[in-house]
């Protein structure tokens, strides 16, 4: 895919802050595997795998079929289309020292603070990347909670989740049956959260249009609920 079919343009320096560097170090943090030179990146979104090279200078794409266990409940599986981007080059060192991002087996500090003026974009790639968005039907509200094996990665969203401009008050973190650990925003802000965080989003196309659709629908099932 083009630079124009992708809808967006290689970030002019990838250490500095702008909304496409935000999502895309989102992206990394939430999905991403980093070694010293090199990270891999997942998702399950096509276009977006495409974005999220383009945005990076170029990266090889890998599409594969993958069988994953439901965070929640391991007796359930889901098998689906699974894009893995990879990029290569010093860039990538150099941000994983100056993002706090974990590197092979090392623990990660995950210091945003020089995207404080795009909160907005890095929470989303973070919600892409690491985030589960559904209807309740027990409730008639949206569901957004994020999951992840490293307990540090969700104390870091959950205190950018405290800092966003909108009300999103959020659960403990609790650990999931498959070893890893989990948090959601509490269903009365939820719906805000959804819409403010993908808000504008069309202007940029900084977004994985799979997972903007899911979120659309499940706030006018509870509209309509």
């Amino acid at each position: 895919m083009s630079d124009a079919n992708a809808g967006v343009a290689p970030a002019d320096d990838l250490l500095e802050s702008a909304p496409e560097t935000a999502y895309l170090w989102g992206h990394v943090a939430g999905g991403g595997q980093i070694e010293r030179a090199q990270f891999t990146v997942s998702t399950g979104d096509e276009t977006c795998a495409n974005r999220l090279a383009v945005i990076a200078g170029g990266g090889d794409i890998d599409r594969r079929e993958t069988a994953r266990e439901y965070a929640h409940n391991t007796a359930v599986t889901r098998v689906k289309d699974e894009y893995r981007v990879t990029v290569d080059g010093d860039v990538v060192r150099s941000a994983s020292a100056a993002f706090g991002l974990p590197v092979g087996g090392d623990a990660g500090g995950y210091r945003f603070d020089v995207f404080d003026a795009r909160r907005k974009q890095l929470l989303r790639g973070l919600l892409e990347s690491c985030g589960t968005v559904c209807f309740k039907s027990s409730s008639g509200t949206v569901g957004i909670s994020f999951v992840h094996d490293d307990r540090a990665l969700l104390e870091t969203v959950d205190r950018l989740l405290d800092a966003c401009p909108v009300d999103a008050p959020t659960g403990e973190i609790g650990e999931t049956s498959s070893g890893g650990y989990w948090f959601g925003i509490d269903d009365d802000a939820a719906a805000g959260f959804g819409e403010w965080v993908y808000e504008g989003s069309d202007e940029t196309n900084l977004f994985a249009p799979t997972r903007r659709r899911k979120l659309v629908r499940s706030l006018e099932e509870a509209e309509n609920a």
